[in-house]
């Protein structure tokens, strides 16, 4: 799963003790089980970032200086597109400044990409350009891409040689998992281009949710994630409840926040039907 891959990634680049910097709505920070601190012992610098994307000049105020007082600063960690973030991504040419700053302050550069390749059907970057850039990349295969399940951690021959060892301490080696990975070589084949419909239908329902009297607020999607923000009289529990009478289900994601997502699953026929259902209930 890319929780282990990212966890991975991170007890490779740093040692106990040190610190690491990410957005607050990291996943590696709020999904990942308090992985960073139990697996790795590294401390963490958070950034109040926009929409779960931070900036080169975020990088260059948290470095810790060079004093026994103060945790070590040795990684960087982005996440693209963002989850908490409602799909956002990063501007390429702001990842290259934060690059620039790891490379003076001698941090490593992880990136948490689960998906990676929602972002990169929104830009203009290729995936090698984001190999040259970060020193470890995470992606999922089992989100947007369709497969039934697997990650990968990428990086250097070196890294990759310490993440396997790292894999084993976890208890995350895996026997016969040939088939797992003919899944996830189908999805690269064959389901990258067709996230264009995700995205399509995530704008398509959010337009829909902008005319909703209970809603207050929606993030404008980018990808595939679309969230948005209740009023303050309906709750999470109120409108779920409603929303799965219609056989419509989200999730809370958070005080009067709601999270959808589109994929490869998602028909034209249950998006028509979603969006009725959302224009159908009343509060």
């Amino acid at each position: 799963p890319g929780t282990q891959t990212n966890q991975i990634g991170i007890r490779v680049h740093t040692q106990p003790g040190d610190e690491l910097i990410c957005d607050v709505d990291s996943h590696i920070y709020r999904f990942e089980g308090g992985g960073i601190s139990y697996n790795s012992m590294t401390s963490v610098r958070l950034i109040h970032g926009d929409r779960g994307r931070i900036t080169a000049k975020d990088v260059y105020k948290n470095v810790n200086p060079k004093n026994i007082h103060h945790p070590r600063t040795s990684l960087v960690s982005l996440e693209n597109s963002s989850n908490k973030g409602g799909g956002s991504c990063y501007d390429f040419d702001e990842i290259l400044k934060i690059k620039q700053a790891c490379t003076e302050n001698k941090l490593k550069l992880h990136l948490d990409g689960a998906r990676l390749f929602n972002a990169l059907r929104v830009s203009s970057e290729t995936p090698k350009q984001y190999g040259e850039v970060f020193d470890s990349i995470s992606i999922c295969f089992s989100k947007g891409l369709g497969a039934p399940v697997g990650s990968v951690l990428l990086g250097t021959q070196y890294f990759i040689n310490e993440a396997r060892r790292v894999r084993k301490v976890f208890g995350g080696a895996m026997r016969q998992s040939g088939f797992l990975a003919a899944a996830c070589i189908f999805a690269l084949d064959n389901n990258i281009e067709r996230l264009d419909e995700d995205h399509k239908k995530a704008k398509d329902i959010a337009e829909t949710l902008k005319k909703c009297n209970f809603v207050s607020e929606v993030f404008e999607p980018e990808t595939n994630i679309i969230i948005f923000k209740l009023i303050d009289k309906v709750t999470n529990e109120i409108f779920l409840d409603e929303l799965e009478k219609h056989d419509v289900k989200a999730i809370s994601f958070g005080a009067q926040h709601i999270r959808m997502v589109t994929h490869l699953d998602i028909t034209e026929e249950m998006l028509k039907h979603t969006k009725k259902a959302l224009n159908k209930l009343k509060f």
